[in-house]
Formats: structure tokens, sequence, C-alpha cells
């Protein structure tokens, strides 16, 4: 099988494309930049914006995985450049070459597209899936995190500093380590009645998600601290975006936009929406995923 991947020199996107070539599939990725040369791997340059590349990406592959997107933007033009055109780009190419597999990994701000521009952009990319004609699924996943990840990595260094803003008390969340996340995507290529046509919601298995106090408190277990956590009303984590936007530019985490849709109360998984256990469940258990995600980023020297 060869499989076309977009967005694997990313977080997600790299534990992909390791699961990838240790299941012995042949891969063809795209990259805007020069990668090292790797068994199994076709390195193609070019972006979403690029449909010659784009064409050769999926010309002759069973399957494509669009991980690619955009979640930090300067303004709703680049999210919607990034993730609903870039992905129309990505649908036309594949409907040119006969490729009838996608999957496409979405978000849970899609639930909410009013909330935030990158949730709007998602939304109306999942409908361009929806009408493409293609055998599609769609997958929404929660927070991720694990080994490269550097946005909850964010989470881990306030940790280490001792005291941790989260959104209001009353909020949960749910969570899934990336390489249950890339299990999950490789599980759903060959599609079928199960898979197809579905939108799933997948996490750790932790029904009802996590209190974000109680997630925060994992996160300094893992640190080995006991942070305090401050919960922060809607309002003072736009004035904390706000302050990250104008200390830190266009590398701040929490933008604006972010702390828009941080502040929703419930962004735990939909119980309807439950990959099939006989094709997927997660492996890892969240507080032993945090503690190994922990010590990888203190090898790394993140931290």
């Amino acid at each position: 099988m060869t499989l076309a991947i977009t967005g694997a020199t990313g977080f997600v996107g790299q534990t992909l494309l390791d699961r990838a070539i240790a299941d012995g599939t042949e891969v063809r990725a795209l990259a805007r930049r020069d990668q090292d040369a790797r068994p199994g791997v076709s390195w193609l340059a070019g972006d979403l914006n690029d449909r010659p590349a784009l064409m050769r990406l999926v010309r002759g592959a069973e399957a494509v995985i669009h991980v690619a997107g955009v979640v930090n933007a300067p303004d709703p033009e680049g999210f919607e450049l990034g993730n609903a055109i870039g992905t129309l780009n990505l649908i036309e190419a594949a409907k040119t070459a006969g490729v009838g597999r996608l999957i496409f990994v979405s978000s849970l701000s899609a639930r909410e597209p009013g909330l935030s521009a990158y949730g709007a952009s998602k939304a109306r990319a999942e409908k361009l899936v929806m009408a493409s004609g293609l055998d599609w699924t769609i997958v929404r996943p929660p927070g991720v995190y694990g080994p490269r990840d550097k946005d909850i990595f964010e989470m881990f260094r306030m940790a280490r500093w001792g005291v941790m803003p989260m959104p209001a008390s009353a909020g949960r969340a749910s969570y899934i380590h990336v390489d249950d996340l890339a299990r999950l995507l490789l599980a759903l290529v060959p599609g079928g009645e199960e898979l197809s046509y579905r939108i799933f919601e997948p996490d750790d298995g932790r029904e009802g998600g996590w209190p974000h106090g109680e997630f925060a408190r994992a996160i300094g277990s893992a640190m080995g601290r006991r942070p305090l956590v401050a919960h922060l009303p809607g309002a003072l984590l736009g004035i904390a975006a706000r302050l990250d936007r104008s200390v830190r530019g266009a590398k701040a985490k929490l933008t604006p936009d972010r702390a828009s849709y941080m502040s929703h109360p419930d962004w735990a998984v939909s119980e309807g929406a439950k990959v099939p256990e006989t094709v997927w469940t997660p492996q890892i258990e969240t507080r032993a995923g945090l503690a190994a995600t922990a010590q990888w980023y203190r090898e790394a020297g993140w931290l």
C-alpha cells in the first residue's frame, strides 16, 4: 500500500510517519523544506496551495491522510487559506487522480464554529470533505499531547514554574496521546461500513473528559511538582492572550482566537462519536503518558 500524507513534518504527522514506516507502508509526504531521506518515504516539495505538487503526492496512492492545517494565524483569512482552501485543493487533486479514500484530521473546535476563526475554518473544511464524493472519514481529536508537542508543552513549562493558569474551574476537556491518534489514523485507512462517512472523536478512554484543574495537577505530578492552579474566566484569558501576543508576537501560543474557544466549558468528546472498539481502543493511560512525555522533554533539552 502507498499512503499520501500531508502534515508529515508536524507533531502528529511525524508520529504517524514513524508508525506507517514501522508497519511497512510506503509513504509519500508533502513538505515545504528539504527533509532527511528515510527508507519507505518519498518526500515531495510543496504545500496545500501547490496544485502540481498535490497531484504528484496523491497519484497512485490508495488513500490520503490529511493532517496538515493551520492552528495559529494572524487573521481569519490565514485559517481559511490553510484549512478550508487547502483541503479543497487536496480533494480536487485526489478526485482527479482517482484516489477514493480520504481520512481528514479536523478538530473538536469544529463543533463550535462560532467561537473561533480556527474552529470555523475546520468546520468549513469538514463540509467540503463530506460533499467531496470521496470515501471519507473525519477525525476530531481533542487535546493531543506527547513527544515533540509544542502546545501542551507550555503547560509542562508552567508546572515547572509552580503556577498553572487554566480556564474556568467548571470546564472539562478530553485528551489523547499522539501515538494512540496515529494508530487510529492508520486503522481507518481500509474504510468500510463501520468507518466510512463517519465523524469520530477519539480520546484516552476517560469518560466525561478531564476537569481542567485535575488535568493541570496531573501534569504537575508528571513534573514532580504541586503547582498552584489559577482558574481564569474568559475575560482574563483574553487579556493573557493579548499579553502573550505583545511579548512573543507571532510565536505566541495563547492567541485571542485560542482563548475564545478555550473558554468554552465542554471540550469532552461525544459519546455518540466513539470509534468502534473492534477497530481501535486507546492504549496509553494518560498519567503514565504525561510522565513519559515530561521525561522526553527533559531528555530533549526542552525543560
